[in-house]
């Protein structure tokens, strides 16, 4: 039985075939693995201790030149993937109906889902197609998790007042911190860098399959249609927007779209800014939902949708032009 074979004709087959299983046993099996042990450490647990661990050997894998990269990278991802969010929640304001809402959208939902993106997802996908200082864009994109940049977009509208403590440098110092490690690694003994790079690859499928076992097709259904529409202009926006960001400027254009998801931690958006302001108490319940289904949707879409864009670009030229270049 060729597994291996199998999944690479899948489009981004090593990580949406392991998130879409685990994601299936989540719905309808959720304590099947959840039996303590080394079982449920692995098969449940283990994406953010995987995920750090990519960093690491990520990071052993960085000198000066190629951080400089990283850094350009990792701050183009933050800064395109706001300022879309933003502007269609934006659109959203002005163009919503007596209810408050756009399309059946809360601006609000808007603006959380396509602003905060699934590191995860992200880190599986740069891995897959892309190279070192594209994992090491990493970090810079923590500065999207939670409802902070939410709320300077509404500040920003003029909708509420920057409210405190939705921005902790502790927690942007512990996602960075792996990364440093491994540099430091990396860069006193390149034969160390070399050994733990042979690895990295492995670990996809692993935390793939984690971050499904997060995952509950149950969100798709109470966030309704509005909620999976979320989902799919998230991927297409701000994932082919990154995509054609990054194609001009000569970077891995498929690395740019791998930022057209949505965090697992969005959901708790809403919530957190009707505590900060009460205006928006009566949607932050539908917005939370949508969120949910957005956050679902594109963990299926967006491997897909990268897939069929790395089959685009292999025939163009192939991923090793873009790959190549620092």
């Amino acid at each position: 039985m060729k597994i291996k074979a199998t999944l690479d004709r899948i489009p981004g087959g090593m990580m949406v075939v392991p998130l879409l299983l685990a994601a299936t046993i989540n719905t309808f099996f959720p304590n099947l693995l959840r039996i303590g042990g080394f079982t449920e450490a692995l098969f449940v647990n283990s994406a953010s201790a995987l995920i750090a661990l990519f960093l690491l050997i990520a990071g052993t894998q960085i000198n000066i030149k190629t951080a400089k990269s990283s850094v350009g990278k990792g701050v183009t991802l933050l800064v395109f993937k706001w300022v879309i969010g933003s502007l269609v929640g934006l659109l959203g304001f002005w163009l919503a109906d007596s209810n408050g809402l756009f399309l059946g959208l809360a601006p609000i939902a808007i603006i959380a889902a396509m602003t905060n993106s699934n590191g995860g997802l992200y880190i599986a996908l740069a891995g897959q197609y892309g190279k070192e200082d594209d994992k090491a864009a990493y970090p810079f994109l923590a500065l999207s998790d939670g409802p902070f940049l939410t709320m300077v977009s509404l500040s920003i509208f003029g909708a509420m007042g920057f409210a405190t403590g939705m921005f902790s440098l502790t927690s942007l110092i512990a996602v960075v911190l792996p990364l440093v490690i491994g540099v430091v690694i990396g860069n006193l003994d390149r034969e160390m860098g070399d050994f733990l790079n042979k690895g990295s690859d492995k670990l996809v499928p692993f935390f793939a399959f984690a971050l499904g076992m997060g995952i509950n097709f149950e969100a798709i259904i109470k966030g309704g249609l509005s909620g999976v529409l979320l989902g799919v202009l998230t991927v297409l926006l701000t994932g082919g927007i990154g995509y054609l960001i990054f194609k001009a400027i000569g970077w891995n254009p498929i690395v740019g779209a791998s930022e057209g998801s949505t965090a697992g931690n969005a959901v708790g958006t809403p919530a957190a800014i009707a505590a900060a302001n009460a205006t928006f108490a009566p949607i932050a319940e539908l917005a939370t939902v949508q969120i949910a289904a957005s956050v679902v949707t594109t963990a299926i879409l967006l491997p897909i949708f990268i897939g069929f864009l790395a089959k685009r670009v292999e025939k163009n030229g192939g991923l090793a032009k873009y790959n190549e270049r620092n």
